[in-house]
């Protein structure tokens, strides 16, 4: 999806939307048979999950300079909140919107696959991220879709990111190859979400500061 933006496929991106639906969070058993820990942390969606897509909205659409949230418990028996809307101002007029619910699923053999769908739709076409890992090109005023990635064949978690990731810190420490992500970055997600909670405490905008 980075790569089809970056060529212009689709324009210039406007609006991005991410749909979280992983289904497990309903009852109350949720979340016991593989961590259940989360029933128990005071902050859950965004500190657990949604910043991991504070990160990739950041890959995909650089630093934002806003957010305003909007989070709700919607299952009694945890802790914090599971479900919410937040809303990003990204450069160059892009909003992206990351809509989560812990209790609701999507259309995927393999939830945890993408953990959800996504849409970014731009001036001259539109990309969008299917449960099964694939991606769709729709040209502006056309029906027909274009398969630029086929579903994923992993059988990990979320395409087995977890061992990617390992393995991209282990030889970036043995070989000395270039890191990907660094502290100091991350750093700014972690900024971005403490004025998340921020945003939804106080029920208003949030400027970011430019690092």
């Amino acid at each position: 999806m980075k790569v089809a933006m970056t060529e212009g496929r689709i324009g210039t991106p406007l609006q991005a939307t991410f749909r979280l639906r992983p289904g497990d969070g309903q009852g109350p058993r949720a979340y016991l048979d593989r961590q259940p820990y989360f029933q128990d942390m005071p902050r859950f969606l965004v500190h657990e999950t949604a910043v991991h897509w504070v990160d990739t909205f950041r890959f995909l659409f650089d630093a934002p300079s806003a957010v305003y949230a909007d989070l709700r418990q919607v299952n009694p028996v945890i802790a914090g909140e599971d479900a919410g809307f937040i809303l990003f101002d990204h450069p160059n007029g892009l909003k992206a919107l990351f809509d989560g619910n812990r209790c609701l699923d999507h259309s995927a053999e393999n939830l945890r696959q993408t953990m959800g769908e996504a849409l970014i739709e731009g001036t001259e076409g539109s990309l969008v991220l299917n449960g099964d890992g694939s991606v769709d090109l729709r040209a502006f005023g056309k029906q027909e879709r274009q398969k630029i990635l086929p579903p994923s064949d992993h059988d990990g978690f979320g395409g087995d990111c977890v061992h990617a990731l390992q393995s991209h810190v282990v030889s970036g420490l043995v070989k000395g190859t270039p890191l990907e992500n660094t502290a100091r970055d991350y750093l700014n997600v972690i900024r971005i979400e403490e004025s998340i909670y921020l945003s939804a405490a106080e029920g208003r905008k949030i400027n970011l500061e430019t690092p």
